[in-house]
């Protein structure tokens, strides 16, 4: 059962201990009270309002909210006495009682406490008399003094004085303190240990300043087993002794001096920064380790730790702190450092209008995990640089100690540089089999030889021609390195290449990959190269080898890039295009891609970073529940499979992959120079995120047909009559539509495809205008209709497209070519008559016709209006609508007089104004009424269901069909 946790803070600590819980299997909501701006609303983690300081009232919280497990991050409610006070109200807690949180809250008991035990500490004494303490400083015979108040003090109550005057003002500034001091100190060292009866240390911290934190590379395992005896064992079973069992996080600050490691003082938490480098070290679930403390199994399921990874953390704090600063200051960066593989823990932090700003001392904490130490510096450097608000101090000399001693103490290797041989030799073992799952006939994919080969003959080919491909997968690659999602890229990668071999007509045989990265992370490259092993096999193609390159220093951290090679054959007679077969008439069948496949993402990535939407972001296009960052990373179709039968069949006789260029110049590239490309962009279902893309992005049609594919992967070439057979081989495994028609090009008409992409439909409803709608009535076999011409005063409009792909003769009366608008009219008048038209139907023709001929057409001439009429005439309809605050609008079917909107009403549609309506949605919703009512007022008027009388009224006819 999921469990639901409270952790206790508003730090860094606090968000990184929430960040770590979050990800175990077993918890289903971490709640964080009161917590910061970096865990309101992340995923599973949440902020919570109850008060902390009010154990009662928390506790039944607690119960009433089935909170599973309290988490006390802050030394101060522990030694408040939390831990004890949930625990006697049924409210399992983690952290060590009140009694035993006294190593941290009471220097004086603390140093006491290790003297009884014999555990190794500076020499000290206590005082609450400031004069007293003052005068055993004066006559002190050592220089050097540390004055520390025995209580809490947020880490900021403690003095290291340079003389006695030093010490004695810091002793009147505190009042009750301890003292000690240290001869030949050696360098600090802190050791952080999960404590039930036994001590388990976790990896050692190195404080490097105020604002810096790394994980210690200098302290050998015998001397982490020396602290492990001498203080953390003997501390834990005197707390035992003494009838106070520790339970919890014990922290020890530790000094090594030539007599071996002192400690400088106890914390009964985990530290702060010192959490935020040990989590992400941290490869066991934070949950079951924690279960583990509390039921005193922790002997038995000591913690794992990642190996070869080293950690580093720098604190960015306002300008002015420890003392006064400055709060409300905005933050910026955030999103785009975590897209860089590093990790950011809020600290002072709060959100204010929608954006982040400053509300504490330390503000945030930029770790950065890398397999050394020097990687991992200079990651959380570049973190650090990339986020911003004014005034930030933090130090840019990190780990340069740690990183001489490394280099001081052992020769050079080839993986100092950076390139791991023996990482390398395990992925190739891992991928092995993978590859090995790919052969085929001609050959049998066995990795490990100098080049791979393949026979021909074997495979079936006579007369081949080879036919070879290449591609990478663009920065889709930043989305799944930023996502974490590895898997899918092959499929993209062999895709690419794939699709592209198959528009020569080719079968895919063999396939190559490129992997190049600055740190070979076996784990990301395994699950790249099983995802192009298993796309081969989708594509019925061998991986037949490949090359990983390690290239330090070329790529960023958790950065890589790949490419991937594809060869594949035809037999002379069936390469594709054939030119010379593709003529005039001739349709375009477009099969569905799966989304935006793998071309096109630094406009998007330029479009969600103007919408301010992350990949972690609800996805405003796709299924219910997919974050933006799965969307995207739908991998690309293959191809190869489903057309490969059809392109033998002979007839198709070109295909084009839509690839980098969009429609608009992929098409074309597959075709004779003499002839262009009519394609409808409202014959196939355009995919959910291309609309979000087009409007979030403000995208002109031109530039959305010349980037995306638009929800078509391939588009083929073949003659009228083969048309329904091969749309129905597609239909029968893919979606797949009839979107388009070949013409020859007007004189002086440049080679570019015409393409009628008006609107992306935001829905999955294929609705076109209304002149579509009415097509598609007419063509019922129960309609009175018959639409015989389509006439327009422009040339190339969609309407005309639509008409001629349907089989409707059309004709172009342009209206800048008459002298008169009687003129004008008088030709329509003829091109009318020629066809012994009866009924006219105004489809979105917007000229005004002269009132001869409207006289003439009387009772035939039909038109639509947005609004119930007579209610909001003229232009603008629905604005007028939303201006009047009109509860319901519509659309109404008319016989056209010669006052404008003011004829006889054949039909109406009601159409309710929303609340939050605006014009332009409004007017699609009307807009789906009128192909509703224009149709049925239609079939009406031909049916013999209603007709004009002589005084300008509708006279209906109760028993006309229809």
């Amino acid at each position: 059962m999921a469990v639901r946790l409270l952790v206790i803070g508003s730090g860094g600590r606090e968000h990184t201990l929430a960040w770590k819980l979050a990800q175990s299997p077993h918890i289903q909501q971490v709640l964080v009270a009161p917590g910061n701006a970096g865990t309101a609303n992340c995923g599973k983690i949440s902020n919570s309002e109850v008060s902390v300081s009010n154990h009662s009232i928390l506790a039944q919280f607690c119960k009433e909210h089935s909170v599973g497990l309290v988490v006390v991050g802050p030394e101060v409610p522990l030694a408040a006495g939390m831990v004890d006070d949930l625990q006697a109200a049924g409210v399992p807690c983690f952290g060590p009682s009140a009694k035993a949180a006294q190593l941290e809250a009471n220097k004086s008991f603390s140093k006491a406490f290790m003297d009884r035990h014999g555990i190794p500490t500076a020499n000290w004494c206590s005082f609450t008399d400031p004069q007293e303490a003052c005068s055993y400083i004066r006559t002190a015979s050592f220089p050097a003094l540390v004055v520390k108040a025995s209580g809490l003090a947020a880490g900021k109550g403690v003095i290291v004085a340079k003389d006695q005057e030093e010490a004695c003002q810091a002793v009147l500034d505190i009042m009750k303190v301890s003292l000690w001091w240290w001869r030949n100190c050696w360098r600090e060292k802190k050791t952080l240990s999960l404590c039930a009866q036994h001590a388990i240390v976790c990896p050692s911290v190195c404080p490097l300043s105020v604002n810096q934190m790394s994980i210690c590379v200098q302290v050998s395992q015998e001397l982490l087993q020396q602290i492990t005896e001498t203080v953390l064992q003997k501390t834990v079973d005197g707390m035992k002794e003494e009838g106070t069992p520790y339970v919890g996080v014990l922290y020890a600050g530790l000094m090594l001096t030539k007599q071996g490691p002192k400690v400088l003082e106890f914390n009964c938490r985990f530290g702060d920064p010192e959490c935020q480098v040990l989590m992400p070290l941290l490869k066991s679930d934070l949950y079951e380790v924690l279960q583990s403390t509390l039921e005193g199994k922790l002997a038995s399921s000591a913690p794992e730790w990642h190996q070869d990874s080293s950690a580093v953390t720098v604190v960015m704090a306002s300008p002015g702190y420890p003392g006064s600063y400055k709060k409300g200051v905005a933050i910026t960066g955030l999103s785009q450092v975590e897209e860089t593989g590093v990790q950011v823990f809020h600290a002072g932090t709060s959100l204010k209008e929608g954006g982040v700003v400053s509300s504490g001392g330390r503000v945030l904490t930029v770790t950065a995990v890398r397999s050394s130490l020097e990687m991992a510096v200079h990651a959380a450097n570049r973190g650090v640089a990339a986020v911003g608000f004014p005034g930030a101090v933090y130090r840019r000399d990190i780990g340069h100690r740690a990183i001489a001693h490394l280099t001081q103490h052992r020769g050079l290797t080839y993986k100092d540089s950076g390139v791991d041989i023996a990482a390398g030799n395990r992925l190739v073992d891992m991928i092995k089999p993978f590859a090995k799952a790919t052969s085929r006939s001609g050959c049998n994919a066995e990795l490990g030889g100098f080049a791979g080969l393949f026979d021909l003959k074997a495979a079936g080919f006579i007369d081949p021609i080879l036919v070879s491909g290449t591609d990478g997968v663009g920065t889709k690659l930043k989305i799944a390195q930023a996502c974490q999602q590895h898997s899918t890229l092959g499929q993209d990668l062999v895709a690419m290449c794939v699709n592209d071999v198959l528009a020569q007509g080719a079968e895919p045989l063999f396939f190559l990959d490129y992997f190049s990265c600055g740190r070979l992370d076996v784990g990301v490259a395994s699950a790249v190269i099983r995802g192009v092993a298993e796309a081969c096999g989708l594509a019925g193609c061998a991986l037949l080898g490949g090359e990983t390159a390690e290239m330090p220093g070329v790529y960023g951290p958790g950065e890589y890039d790949l490419a991937g090679f594809c060869v594949g054959a035809v037999e002379r007679g069936a390469l594709l295009p054939r030119l010379g077969d593709i003529c005039e008439g001739d349709l375009l069948i477009g099969v569905a891609s799966s989304g935006v496949h793998s071309n096109g993402f630094s406009l998007v990535r330029k479009v969600l970073e103007r919408a301010g939407v992350t990949y972690s972001s609800p996805a405003p296009f796709g299924k219910p529940g997919q974050t933006v960052g799965e969307v995207l990373l739908t991998p690309t179709k293959i191809y190869s499979r489903l057309l490969l039968p059809i392109l033998r069949s002979g007839a198709i006789k070109a295909y084009a992959h839509i690839t980098g260029g969009g429609l608009l110049e992929n098409i074309p590239r597959v075709l004779p120079q003499e002839l262009s490309v009519d394609l409808d962009a409202s014959r196939w279902i355009i995919p959910p995120v291309f609309s979000w893309l087009q409007e979030e992005g403000g995208l002109c049609e031109e530039e959305m047909g010349r980037t995306f594919n638009c929800g078509l992967g391939a588009v083929l070439v073949v003659a009228f009559p083969d048309a329904q057979r091969v749309l129905r081989q597609l239909q029968a495994h893919e979606d797949a539509w009839i979107v388009g028609s070949l013409a020859h090009k007007q004189p002086g008409e440049r080679r570019e495809l015409k393409y009628a992409y008006s609107t992306v439909p935001r829905k999955r409803t294929r609705v076109g205008t209304n002149l579509q709608a009415l097509m598609e009535q007419a063509k019922r076999t129960s309609s009175s209709a018959e639409i015989v011409v389509v006439i327009s005063n422009q040339p190339g409009v969609l309407g005309l497209k639509r008409a001629s792909l349907s089989g409707i003769q059309t004709r172009v009366v342009d209206h800048k070519l008459y002298g008169s608008r009687a003129e004008f009219d008088s030709t329509i008048d003829h091109v009318l008559e020629e066809f012994d038209v009866e009924v006219v139907c105004l489809a979105g023709f917007m000229r005004i016709l002269t009132g001869s001929f409207v006289r003439k057409w009387n009772g035939k001439l039909l038109n639509i209006h947005p609004s119930l009429l007579p209610s909001f005439k003229g232009v603008n309809a629905q604005k007028q609508a939303l201006q009047a605050g009109a509860r319901v609008t519509g659309c109404t079917v008319h016989f056209v007089a010669e006052e404008v909107d003011a004829g006889a009403i054949i039909a109406q549609e009601a159409v309710p104004v929303l609340m939050n309506d605006t014009e332009e949605s409004l007017s699609d919703r009307i807009r789906e009424a009128e192909h509703r009512a224009f149709p049925a007022a239609l079939e009406l008027v031909a049916g013999g269901g209603v007709r004009l009388g002589d005084d300008g009224r509708v006279i209906w006819n109760p028993n006309a069909q229809g």
